[in-house]
């Protein structure tokens, strides 16, 4: 039987640069101020990579392995709950396109392999734009958004 599968893209523009874009999502000192996650790799193709809470208990969260890397334009990389790591048929694929446009960075994270219907699909296509606008904000202002933040009642 075949799985189906779902993909999920995120286009955002931000004043910054594609070193400065880069290094927010590899370096885990600059990723757990936007993002409140330390994304903790060597970044060498075939490594592994963890995303680990940036909490007291530093809990991994997510894992998966460096697919492909080209600093500062391209990152790809396997994606999937650490609970789910030895299922292969659990894992999806991000993939951040990052390229000067005028004075400005264009940034594209595209989620693919994804099971449709499933609670990854369905978390990260509200955790995406999230965690993107926080990164927008962090690098163009030095302050990132409160990611736990609820829609205040009408």
């Amino acid at each position: 039987m075949t799985r189906e599968t779902t993909s999920f893209v995120y286009v955002t523009y931000i004043r910054s640069t594609p070193q400065k874009v880069f290094e927010a999502i590899t370096m885990p000192d600059i990723a757990k101020r936007y993002w409140g996650h330390e994304n903790v790799s060597d970044w060498k193709p075939g490594s592994k990579w963890e995303h680990i809470r940036a909490n007291d208990e530093r809990t991994v969260e997510l894992v998966g392995k460096v697919v492909e890397i080209s600093p500062p334009t391209r990152l790809v990389m396997s994606w999937a709950n650490a609970s789910q790591a030895d299922d292969p048929t659990k894992h999806s694929q991000v993939t951040f396109a990052i390229e000067e446009y005028d004075t400005m960075v264009k940034l594209t994270v595209s989620h693919d392999e994804l099971e449709a219907g499933s609670g990854m699909a369905k978390g990260i296509s509200q955790g995406w734009p999230a965690v993107l606008s926080s990164m927008k904000s962090f690098l163009e202002t030095g302050t990132g958004i409160d990611l736990f933040a609820k829609p205040k009642s009408a």
